[in-house]
């Protein structure tokens, strides 16, 4: 397998870990909960949820042909809360989760030596890509931490539990030694 493959292989990875991480967050929020913020300045996992979707929908449609930022988007109605129940904010996450997936799923290695745009620049797929992940993974990260918040002593950590580090790595170590 190229490195090209092995890089499409490492980064469909790195997206799926990001999204289970957020799953894992958003599964613990209850129906009232993904419409909290602490002020107004802050989003609520409802309209995080909803602007991953949408910004999804218009970098990954039409990844290789067409401006990143479609011109049907209206990004500032994405940070108003219009999302009515847990289950719509679950089919908007999949959906847009899904336009990602399928179009990872249809690059091939040449495609990754192509140019994108996206509102109006020309950026390498690799880099276009890159910078998703990270744009994903901060918001995930607000997620995680409102989720955090609200949770309190009720939250279920989503890695390595506060003060359990040294068990963890024994653990890791006995089953590798055996």
């Amino acid at each position: 397998m190229g490195v090209e493959l092995v890089y499409l292989t490492i980064i469909e990875k790195r997206f799926k870990s990001v999204k289970e991480q957020g799953e894992k967050a958003i599964k613990q929020l209850s129906e009232e909960e993904i419409h909290w913020y602490p002020n107004k300045e802050c989003n609520s996992a409802s309209v995080i949820v909803k602007h991953l979707n949408r910004n999804m929908k218009s970098r990954w449609i039409d990844f290789l042909t067409s401006d990143g930022e479609k011109e049907n988007r209206n990004r500032d109605q994405e940070f108003i809360n219009t999302i009515s129940s847990k289950d719509e904010l679950m089919k908007l996450w999949e959906e847009g989760w899904g336009v990602l997936f399928n179009a990872l799923g249809e690059l091939t290695s040449e495609d990754l030596n192509k140019e994108v745009t996206i509102r109006g620049e020309s950026l390498s797929v690799i880099d276009a890509i890159e910078r998703q992940l990270v744009h994903y993974a901060s918001h995930i990260g607000q997620i995680v931490y409102l989720s955090k918040q609200l949770k309190a002593e009720k939250w279920t950590t989503l890695s390595i539990p506060k003060g359990k580090s040294e068990e963890y790595f024994r653990k890791m170590k006995e089953r590798h030694d055996l």
